[in-house]
């Protein structure tokens, strides 16, 4: 597994805010990588995840679905956050 440095910021309960530097992620293992960390806060959490990009939070591009346990693209009304 490639090294990724995860950085987490103290935020509300209801929130888990952290960077990821995609640079660090190439080729199809970093995404595999990305996808696996998802999926294991979701998971762990039993929530949704979204992902967006750094400054536009309120427009998510990628985000874990509990009810399907998988990542995909944000392109879904039915993914939409509430």
């Amino acid at each position: 597994m490639p090294d990724v440095v995860v950085i987490f910021y103290p935020m509300p309960a209801e929130d888990v805010c952290f960077d990821v530097d995609l640079r660090e992620l190439q080729g199809q293992r970093g995404v595999d990588v990305l996808c696996d960390f998802l999926c294991a806060i979701g998971r762990a959490l039993s929530k949704p995840v979204y992902m967006a990009a750094e400054g536009d939070g309120g427009h998510p591009v990628l985000g874990y679905a509990p009810a399907d346990d998988r990542v995909m693209l944000v392109a879904n009304p039915r993914f939409s956050r509430p």
